[in-house]
Parts: C-alpha cells; structure tokens; sequence
C-alpha cells in the first residue's frame, strides 16, 4: 500500500510540475513604439486645437511616403462633433535629414 501511495503521489508531483506554466519576466515581450508614434501624437494634437469642439474617436497610420529631401506621414483621424461624424486625413511632411516638421495640411472627408 506504502508503494502505491508513494507512486501515485510522485505521478500527481510530476504532473503539477508539468502542467503549471514557468513564466519569467524574461519571457514577456515588450512591445515595441512605431517609428511614426511621434508624429501621430502630434497630428492628434494639432487635429484637437483645429477642431476644439470635437473628440477623436478613431486614429489610423496610413504609411509614410517618401521623397527626395522629406518624407510624409500620412494619418486618418475620425471626429465626432454634436450629430456630425467625419474624417481627418492629416499630412505631415517631415525633412529627412533633420526630422524637423516641414508643414501638416488637414483635409476632411466624409469616409
């Protein structure tokens, strides 16, 4: 009876060992700021003091798009103020070899 008590308790020990996960703090994956983060907080910004009266109720990053001597982010913010809904395609032209903003144009549309 002594072996079996013992046997049955060295299967249910083993078997908690390899059920229970071992998580470490080595094994979580930081994630990681896109290199266009900056430049969306800044069209959000911008988009707020244009817009006052409206909150932001969606954020997309479009691409960046390059040129010769600047570069431009392109982002896509939807508002929505009182009953009206809209969008925001905001363009930030950026110098490529500064990273200093050139200029942000706004243009909405309604899709």
């Amino acid at each position: 009876m002594k072996i079996l008590v013992s046997l049955f308790l060295g299967i249910v020990l083993n078997l908690g060992t390899t059920i229970t996960p071992n998580i470490s703090t080595s094994s979580i994956v930081k994630a990681e700021v896109p290199p266009y983060a900056k430049w969306g907080q800044l069209a959000m910004q911008k988009t707020k003091e244009k817009y006052p009266n409206a909150a932001i109720t969606d954020y997309l990053h479009l691409g960046k798009v390059p040129g010769t001597t600047s570069s431009t982010e392109k982002f896509k913010l939807w508002l929505k103020e009182k009953d009206k809904e809209f969008g925001v395609l905001v363009d930030i032209e950026i110098d490529k070899n500064t990273e200093r903003l050139i200029g942000i144009k706004f243009r909405e549309v309604t899709r």
